[in-house]
């Protein structure tokens, strides 16, 4: 063999190691992502789990997101989709996207975040062992409406009739609302309920609060009050209504207060979880996990636009105070 083609062979060679090599390497587990909105806003701290747990995306782990961007019904095809791609998990985003995931597989492990109780819902039979293919985080959100009650009675004593809004989509609007009589009962106030169905329900439902007499408002968990939060805290403030909403956004877009579970780190378990499962846990035998920390928020700069002094008792057990 003459020494020119011996070098070309050799070359071919080793140009073909790397392919080899390549080709010999596992594939990267693929999780697919399921949002009903836009992109999650918590999506670092969902990473953060993961990474904490040992998975790193780019690394040893793939993550395919999808964004139903606030239209419920292309849910199930992107369910669909990710059942077509066989994605090792499937992570479902808080509201109907869990619902979606669920009747597309009963294959595929489901890692899902609830906002109201999954028993409740029918997704899992309990929380301790819930069967099937699917596991997850709830934040119990409409649960936590006695609270916000409470801490709304604080910041506005003088109010003797506090508004409800009740969302008619959502899973449990009655519990809700039974939930809040009971409190009010407790505490010396009525409760004036408005009941919304769509988008152009809320102006009529704030009129009626002003023409009830209303002084404050409770706005309970739901995902569709999550996606009007602007026009929400927008309607609060041109009717002077002090109102308490169930997370930070909406505090942040310019509410009184807000209390619930931290979104942020519920998204970090629900990482964590997912990292569970690509290790080979058995959704069925993963407990459901329940908040471990909450947030208390007050918007100071709208207190002082409503006209509101905020008790110093209550400032002081605020987690965040925005100026």
């Amino acid at each position: 063999m003459r020494r020119r083609d011996f070098i070309t062979l050799l070359g071919g060679a080793a140009a073909a190691w790397p392919l080899a090599a390549r080709a010999q390497q596992p594939k990267l587990p693929v999780i697919g992502y399921l949002d009903p909105e836009t992109l999650d806003p918590n999506l670092t701290a969902f990473r953060k789990g993961l990474a904490d747990a040992g998975y790193v995306a780019g690394q040893n782990v793939i993550i395919e997101y999808r964004s139903a961007e606030g239209h419920s019904d292309r849910l199930p095809a992107l369910a669909a989709e990710f059942v077509r791609r066989r994605v090792s998990v499937i992570v479902a985003g808080p509201r109907g996207a869990v619902l979606a995931a669920k009747a597309a597989t009963t294959a595929i492990p489901i890692v899902f975040m609830s906002g109201a109780d999954p028993v409740r819902r029918g997704i899992v039979a309990s929380l301790n062992r819930p069967g099937g293919n699917l596991t997850g985080v709830t934040v119990l959100g409409p649960d936590l409406s006695d609270k916000r009650l409470g801490l709304l009675h604080d910041l506005v004593p003088q109010a003797n009739v506090i508004a409800v809004l009740s969302d008619l989509t959502s899973p449990e609007p009655e519990f809700v609302v039974e939930q809040l009589r009971a409190v009010a009962h407790r505490i010396g106030v009525s409760i004036l309920v408005g009941q919304v169905a769509r988008e152009g329900d809320f102006d009529a439902a704030f009129a009626g609060f002003a023409g009830g007499g209303a002084r404050a408002l409770v706005v309970p968990s739901s995902a569709f009050f999550s996606t009007q939060r602007e026009r929400l805290t927008t309607l609060a403030a041109r009717y002077s209504i002090p109102a308490i909403y169930p997370g930070r956004a909406f505090a942040e877009a310019g509410g009184l207060a807000a209390y619930g579970p931290s979104a942020t780190d519920a998204s970090r378990q629900l990482g964590v979880y997912t990292a569970r499962i690509l290790k080979g846990d058995k959704p069925a035998d993963l407990p459901i996990l329940l908040p471990t920390k909450f947030e208390f928020l007050i918007n100071l700069k709208t207190a002082k636009a409503l006209g509101l002094d905020i008790p110093s008792g209550i400032s002081a057990i605020a987690d965040e105070v925005i100026e």
